[in-house]
């Protein structure tokens, strides 16, 4: 075991473990969205796990760091919630604001992170920008909603390790970057029809079950 400290707090830990998962075990939260501990080499993707550390001269994303000793670690700094603040501000900019009709309200990251950094949910410093695509379903058992979806991965990953190989993955670059599903045919013989892990992690409600009424018009 090594000793680090963090916010001025000693913590003892393995060394070489992930850096932000050590904070969270230690109930120190950083804001996070596509992290998986499952996930050898995180994507630090969202740009939300964002710590100082000393001797380094940028914020680095937490996920993505290996504890050493005598690692000093801040995560409230100016810079660092300059950078989280920013990073949700891009995300809710591409994002239907609507928690009163989502599955996921008083449940979801996103709210959760705006109640932590004091930012709104409709942010007016950046014009909103949505898809105009507000609902895939050409799944047979599930809806994709493209304008909730924060790109995380992370129901990329658990279909993966629930079946092999994911029946799910990005499509397109840069804005046009949705979830596409693939290799699936009726819902009596799709794999997911058991599963729904993909609905169970997504943490902005983006992934939804059908109505008999919504399978029927697919």
């Amino acid at each position: 075991m090594i000793k680090i400290i963090v916010d001025n707090r000693e913590i003892h830990v393995k060394a070489g473990a992930n850096l932000l998962k050590t904070c969270l075990d230690h109930e120190i939260y950083i804001p996070n969205l596509c992290y998986l501990e499952t996930l050898e080499h995180p994507p630090a993707s969202c740009r939300l796990c964002f710590v100082d550390i000393e001797g380094r001269e940028q914020p680095v994303p937490s996920c993505q760091e290996k504890v050493a000793a005598g690692m000093r670690v801040k995560t409230d700094t100016p810079a660092v919630r300059r950078l989280q603040r920013t990073a949700l501000e891009l995300l809710l900019s591409v994002h239907h604001v609507d928690c009163a009709h989502c599955p996921a309200n008083k449940k979801c990251e996103l709210q959760n992170f705006s109640r932590f950094l004091k930012v709104g949910l409709k942010p007016k410093r950046l014009e909103r920008f949505l898809k105009n695509q507000d609902i895939i379903d050409d799944h047979p058992l599930l809806n994709h909603h493209p304008n909730r979806c924060v790109l995380c991965g992370k129901c990329i990953q658990v279909c993966r390790e629930a079946h092999g190989t994911p029946l799910m993955d990005f499509a397109d670059r840069g804005f046009k970057t949705l979830i596409r599903f693939y290799g699936q045919q009726t819902a009596t013989t799709v794999p997911c029809k058991e599963c729904r892990s993909c609905m169970s992690i997504c943490p902005v409600g983006a992934l939804t079950l059908k109505t008999e009424t919504d399978a029927a018009r697919a």
